[in-house]
């Protein structure tokens, strides 16, 4: 594998992370593409793409939800890349893109299935309470990162 990252912010690379969506999730859980793409989908939402070769295999997106804090989310790794460690790479790039940014908190909605997943990476439960999104139960969690 020949991984590359792109930091998105135009369509064109908009683009990329959107059909890792559609793959990852759309097709995979059969989510609604009105469900999969949200207001959130939208010029200053950023994007962190990994490709193999120049192909989208693995995305990630944030926006900013107070002057110090983002939201992360829809983290999806194509079926045939899991288990390589790209979720990781992919939280750890745009982690490292929020902190160039000069926020300190992350938030995130996990899916329960994936909580161990984001604790490994240094989120922490706020609360046990599961909250419905789509089809999925979610608890919050965040991660502070320091300067």
């Amino acid at each position: 594998m020949d991984i590359s990252v792109i930091r998105g912010e135009e369509e064109w690379q908009r683009a990329g992370a959107y059909s890792v969506r559609i793959e990852g999730m759309n097709r995979q859980h059969h989510i609604s593409l009105r469900e999969e793409f949200d207001a959130h989908d939208c010029d200053g939402t950023k994007y962190i793409i990994l490709l193999d070769d120049g192909y989208p295999v693995a995305t990630c997106r944030f926006y900013e939800i107070s002057s110090t804090a983002v939201m992360l989310g829809r983290v999806v790794v194509l079926p045939a890349y899991r288990g390589k460690k790209l979720g990781n790479r992919v939280i750890q790039e745009a982690e490292i893109w929020i902190r160039d940014l000069g926020y300190h908190r992350i938030e995130i909605e996990s899916r329960t299935v994936a909580v161990d997943f984001y604790k490994k990476n240094g989120y922490d439960i706020v609360s046990e309470e599961t909250v419905k999104s789509g089809q999925f139960d979610c608890v919050h969690m965040i991660k502070i990162i320091k300067e």
